[in-house]
């Protein structure tokens, strides 16, 4: 695996040239359901995610406001903080409309319910931001429920980076995000 370093930021050279582009209607919202652990989170959102307005508690259902109810919307693993799964399965935050499962946070901001941000885990995922040697390291992580995205990606020529320029931004500045773009123009162009 090789790496480069853009800015103060480690990237993975695998995401540089992948092609991604989800299609819910393909993986009905499947990184919210799958997986052991919820979405990563900064201390911050952890803190931010016990005080939820009563507008998107109202979305969740049932089982959902249940289990949030008695075990909180915070989880720690091994010293981190994620959103709590519901048995180790969906986020506690999920919402299924027509068979497609969506995140009631998303569903409240872009209602103007004021409070709360989708989690950036959520916003880069299918990466992920780890630490190597101090620094933010940039992983891609090629699940299988993503296949149609990567093929999606290739067909219509939407390369990853381009795909979560907005939550790349969100977290790194646009001036970063200019700078990994220059990066792999330069790199493609030899």
């Amino acid at each position: 695996m090789s790496l480069v370093s853009i800015g103060s930021v480690l990237v993975e050279k695998d995401l540089l040239n992948s092609f991604f582009s989800c299609d819910l209607h393909e993986c009905r919202g499947a990184c919210c359901v799958e997986g052991e652990l919820g979405a990563p989170l900064s201390a911050a959102e952890a803190l931010q995610l016990h005080d939820l307005p009563e507008e998107l508690l109202r979305m969740l259902p049932e089982k959902g406001l249940r289990y949030l109810r008695r075990h909180g919307p915070v989880e720690v693993y091994q010293g981190f903080q994620y959103t709590r799964t519901i048995e180790n399965e969906e986020c506690v935050f999920t919402v299924v409309r027509d068979g497609i499962t969506f995140c009631a946070i998303e569903i409240a901001r872009q209602e103007g319910i004021p409070g709360l941000d989708k989690p950036i885990s959520c916003r880069l995922f299918p990466i992920r931001v780890r630490k190597k040697f101090g620094l933010d390291y940039l992983v891609y992580e090629q699940h299988s429920m993503c296949r149609t995205a990567r093929k999606a990606g290739r067909e219509c020529k939407v390369q990853l980076i381009d795909y979560l320029s907005p939550a790349l931004e969100l977290r790194y500045g646009r001036d970063w995000v200019a700078e990994l773009k220059a990066y792999v123009d330069l790199s493609s162009s030899h």
